[in-house]
């Protein structure tokens, strides 16, 4: 009998979505994009900019012969489900899926789902939806303007600097960072001074004069201070307020990069790797299930559903006191509410209940999220806080304590806050401490800190760039390479982009008022920036007598001719000839070689007239069962001609 087709993007979900669903379903990986723009037409964009910027789409490398296997599966479907992920890009790729398949509009729906368990699946189900074509659109422009900024700027930069290519959210993540290191560079570091009486338990700093506010610029101006205090501190004031601590919103995308990063110690891309296995299923004991939530969001929206579960979960381990208040977050103007914020998907699946399934990395992610999110429902911690001052002839020193009284979220999170006791000893107004010491110390203003990822995808959040899908690829890329766009340009995009998605923006329109400003400035970038040139090597071309010079090519650096395209001389670099065997067909010799694109492979060195070659390291000996070369890959042998393999002794 057919059965329902459901194609997902990545094939570690299909064996739990399929054990959900039953037997009437058949679950399949697209195992993600199947197609991109091509590099055809105009500047290689891959879309027709003359044609209102008609896109050009190609399947992408390795995918025909998966889109050949879903075609087969469309073919002997009852119906079809495109259950792609469930943000923009997981809509354009059911998009791309709908067009290349040929399905019609009676033959598909789309499914999406913010978790992997089997309530959220089956839900989804009952409430499947048409391709929302607003989405594609916003994710399909982002992709256009990417190629155009990021092919033209590439063009630019590698033509007049050492770069290699730029792109438009990278540009600007670069820009961040340069201007930090040029305020760096231009920080002049100025000197000042503290003082402080050390006491038996607490330190007390000097802070103001006659209760005016006191700067220590220089060694004479505390020689000066000095010569006027006693050891003898009078208790002048004592101020102590209850203060409450709110807990944290649960996670978004950013701050969990953010966390991870200042927490655990993960970059950007491990954090999203891990979350991505979170997210599509573990292997627990009697079911595979997912997690955590979708990790890519720019929401804290916590379902109502979870909200209760974890009251009742709060109610059940630590009391009603410890119950709190729902976060709602100040609406942004650049943030999508799609779906909700990352949280666990059951809050009674603890961290050390699932420990022995999860690789320690993955624990300690998973813990953290758990925490956070369980923490964010939470009463706000209640501390007691203390503020001594101190008066020494008319010079005013301050000290501080701190006690939890009640400690609220703290109860599961304070593993990763600072907070904890400072307590200070009995003390009453009046009373006379005598210092054991009066120590003053040295220092000089710092320069701003240079960006860690966590602070740069901080900054790249509150400035509207990007979304959080594209944080941990940006920090990949700017580390990678040398690579500029205005802040505020790329912030005012993604807001189009939003209004594009919400039907509130034509498309095209957007692309238009984009490039008619953008081609312009590329051009005139062209003729204004001088060309970079190029290093020379010391030698001369032997056929035209110019200088060489080394160029950077598809495959890295080489030495050629200065004087191309006139002369076309290309300096062959001698290598090691590396002789492995006879050659079967004509007796000469198979040496190693390189393709075009820099892969080993072995072939006749009697080529051209011999063209033998093989991909894997022939061993010298002929196959027993066709007579064929014996290869080595990996430790094992097998015949290059049949499926021959010999056994491990």
């Amino acid at each position: 009998m057919p059965k329902n087709l459901v194609i997902v993007e990545s094939p570690s979900k299909t064996k739990p979505i399929e054990k959900y669903l039953g037997n009437e379903y058949k679950v399949v990986s697209s195992k993600g994009h199947v197609r991109d723009l091509s590099t055809k037409g105009k500047y290689g964009f891959g879309v027709d900019v003359d044609n209102d910027f008609k896109p050009d789409y190609v399947p992408m490398k390795g995918k025909s012969s998966v889109i050949k296997e879903l075609k087969q599966d469309v073919k002997s479907a009852k119906h079809v489900y495109l259950a792609t992920d469930p943000d923009r890009e997981g809509e354009a790729i059911s998009w791309h899926l709908f067009d290349v398949l040929k399905l019609k509009d009676e033959d598909y729906e789309r499914v999406v789902f913010n978790e992997i368990t089997e309530n959220a699946v089956k839900e989804a189900f009952k409430h499947a939806r048409k391709i929302d074509k607003n989405l594609v659109n916003s994710q399909e422009t982002r992709r256009i303007l990417d190629r155009i900024i990021g092919f033209r700027l590439s063009k630019l930069i590698q033509s007049k600097t050492d770069g290699s290519s730029a792109g438009r959210v990278q540009s600007v993540a670069l820009k961040l960072i340069v201007d930090r290191e040029r305020e760096i560079e231009a920080f002049v570091p100025e000197e000042y001074w503290s003082i402080k009486g050390v006491f038996d338990a607490f330190d007390a700093d000097l802070f103001s004069y006659d209760h005016k506010d006191i700067e220590i610029k220089n060694e004479e101006e505390v020689k000066t201070i000095l010569d006027c205090l006693s050891y003898d501190f009078k208790v002048e004031n004592i101020e102590t307020k209850l203060k409450k601590k709110q807990s944290k919103t649960p996670f978004i995308t950013s701050t969990l990069q953010q966390e991870a990063s200042n927490k655990l110690n993960f970059n950007a891309r491990k954090t999203m790797q891990i979350a991505q296995k979170l997210y599509e299923g573990i292997e627990l004991e009697n079911e595979t299930v997912g997690l955590i939530s979708y990790m890519r969001t720019d929401s804290i929206r916590l379902s109502d559903e979870f909200i209760k579960s974890v009251y009742a979960y709060i109610d059940s381990n630590y009391g009603k006191e410890y119950i709190g208040s729902v976060k709602i977050a100040k609406k942004k103007d650049n943030v999508q509410d799609a779906h909700e914020a990352i949280r666990p998907t059951s809050i009674n699946r603890t961290p050390e209940s699932v420990k022995k399934y999860l690789s320690n990395d993955e624990y300690k992610l998973y813990r953290m999220i758990y925490y956070r999110a369980l923490a964010s429902l939470m009463a706000s911690a209640t501390t007691e806080n203390t503020t001594i001052i101190f008066d020494n002839n008319n010079y005013q020193f301050k000290t501080t304590g701190q006690i939890i009284k009640f400690d609220g979220y703290l109860k599961v999170y304070a593993d990763y806050e600072d907070t904890k006791d400072t307590v200070l000893p009995v003390i009453k107004d009046n009373d006379i401490l005598h210092a054991n010491e009066i120590v003053h110390e040295q220092h000089f203003t710092k320069p701003p800190s240079r960006y860690t990822e966590a602070k740069l995808i901080k900054e790249m959040e509150e400035l509207g760039i990007g979304r959080p899908s594209t944080y941990a690829t940006t920090m990949d890329i700017i580390k990678k390479r040398s690579h500029l766009i205005n802040v505020e340009y790329t912030a005012n995009m993604e807001n189009d982009l939003d209004k594009i998605a919400d039907g509130k923006a034509n498309w095209i329109k957007i692309l238009h008022e984009f490039y008619d400003a953008f081609e312009p400035s590329v051009k005139e970038a062209f003729a204004a920036l001088p060309k970079k040139e190029a290093q020379k090597t010391g030698e001369n071309c032997p056929n035209c007598g110019s200088p060489l010079v080394i160029r950077n090519g598809k495959y890295g650096e080489f030495v050629a001719c200065s004087n191309y395209p006139n002369c076309k001389y290309i300096k062959s670099e001698p290598r090691e000839v590396v002789e492995v065997c006879d050659c079967p067909n004509c007796g000469s010799k198979i040496v190693e070689k390189k393709s075009k694109k820099g892969k080993l492979f072995y072939g006749c060195s009697n080529y051209p007239k011999c063209k033998t070659a093989y991909w894997d390291k022939p061993v010298g000996r002929s196959c027993p069962d066709c007579g064929g070369m014996l290869t080595e890959k990996k430790g094992k042998i097998k015949c290059s001609s049949c499926s021959y393999e010999e056994k491990q002794s």
